[in-house]
């Protein structure tokens, strides 16, 4: 028997628990070696309840184990790229977060170095990972809905439409006086990865971003708040392939959370996934052709759901398990990496590209970096 991939877990907060460490710990051929937090508790706590040999406060002193081959970094935004840069250092494989950082240049920096080192990466877009999607890009990819066309991406959550709910992972030093961008960063960044992963290059970019609730509560802070948090963006986008696209995300959007729907229009045919948890189903999938336009459900099979799991599943088990699963197979199969740094950084240059078309009132062509 092959020995177990080891890995070490940085971050004890909710979505480790929820997410990251389920996903390890449902893998066979992978040991939980440890879990890292600055606070010990936190740590010692989800050790324990998944297994894990050993508990740090100190990153430093887990990388320093030569046991451990993969970093999985699940911690606040601000720490993910030099905690990730320092487990590169370090010759290990690393998953982080997203977004690996909120300007594309680091990111492609970051990229580079994992390259150089020749370690393996991957960014937590989650959503790539849905059975769904990975069925609707296969389908793009052999044909079945023929020359893309139109693909559109929405985004819903209502989760901060209470202006009492706090707001998490917000600079609480950001200026008062000109628009964040907070909705399009976090959220956005994933549905502008699934539209790139599935549409190919993002050419030019035009987009609009509205704050709709002025005072809000913020985490770190008391009382409400007034931030100018952008919680809305409407965006259009030309494929270099030369289909269309439309995206929105949202804060604001009512809907059950995650909330993600992609359509996708082709010359044959259209599909429609929606990666929404409603009536305890976390994901439904539907096609239509150019003969029978009529959307009929797909069902999603049992080799196309991570071991298992069911559609029952709750979504970030559902999906962190597959993301999981699909990195240690590229890690010990020597399989291609998909879902890499590299492709965190190309969504952030398409990020950097809304966020510069909204501010300058023009459509802005995304780089070649």
């Amino acid at each position: 028997m092959a020995e177990r991939l080891k890995v070490g877990v940085i971050g004890a907060h909710n979505w480790a628990e929820q997410a990251h460490l389920p996903g390890w710990a449902a893998h066979p051929d992978v040991e939980i070696a440890a879990v890292c937090d600055i606070d010990r508790s936190r740590a010692e706590k989800l050790a324990a309840m998944f297994g894990a040999g050993a508990v740090h406060t100190d990153h430093r002193a887990m990388l320093a184990d030569p046991a451990i081959r993969v970093v999985d970094v699940c911690t606040p935004t601000a720490t993910h790229l030099p905690l990730s840069l320092d487990a590169i250092a370090a010759g290990k494989h690393v998953m982080s977060e997203k977004p690996l950082h909120t300007l594309a240049a680091p990111a492609f920096d970051a990229a580079a170095q994992a390259a150089a080192r020749g370690v393996r990466t991957k960014l937590g877009f989650t959503f790539r990972y849905s059975p769904a999607i990975r069925r609707l890009k296969g389908w793009i990819a052999d044909g079945t809905l023929g020359d893309i066309f139109h693909i559109h991406g929405l985004e819903q959550n209502s989760q901060f439409l209470d202006p009492d709910y706090p707001l998490r992972q917000f600079d609480v030093d950001s200026p008062r006086d000109r628009l964040i961008p907070a909705s399009i960063v976090g959220y956005g960044s994933h549905l502008v990865d699934l539209m790139r992963w599935l549409g190919g290059e993002f050419g030019a970019v035009a987009a609009t971003m509205s704050n709709f609730v002025p005072e809000r509560r913020v985490r770190g802070l008391e009382g409400r708040q007034r931030f100018q948090v952008e919680d809305g963006t409407v965006a259009l986008v030309e494929f270099r392939s030369g289909a269309q696209g439309m995206l929105q995300t949202s804060y604001v959007a009512v809907g059950n959370y995650p909330g993600i729907e992609i359509r996708v229009y082709g010359s044959k045919g259209a599909a429609v996934a929606r990666l929404v948890t409603e009536f305890g189903q976390a994901e439904t999938l539907t096609l239509a052709t150019a003969d029978e336009v009529e959307f009929r459900p797909q069902a999603l099979t049992e080799g196309e759901l991570p071991p298992g799991t069911t559609l029952a599943t709750p979504w970030p088990e559902l999906y962190f398990r597959n993301l999981i699963r699909f990195f240690v197979d590229e890690i010990v199969q020597g399989r291609p990496e998909e879902c890499t740094f590299l492709d965190g950084a190309r969504s952030q240059e398409i990020v950097d590209a809304l966020i510069a078309a909204h501010a300058e009132r023009r459509w802005v062509e995304v780089g070649t970096a």
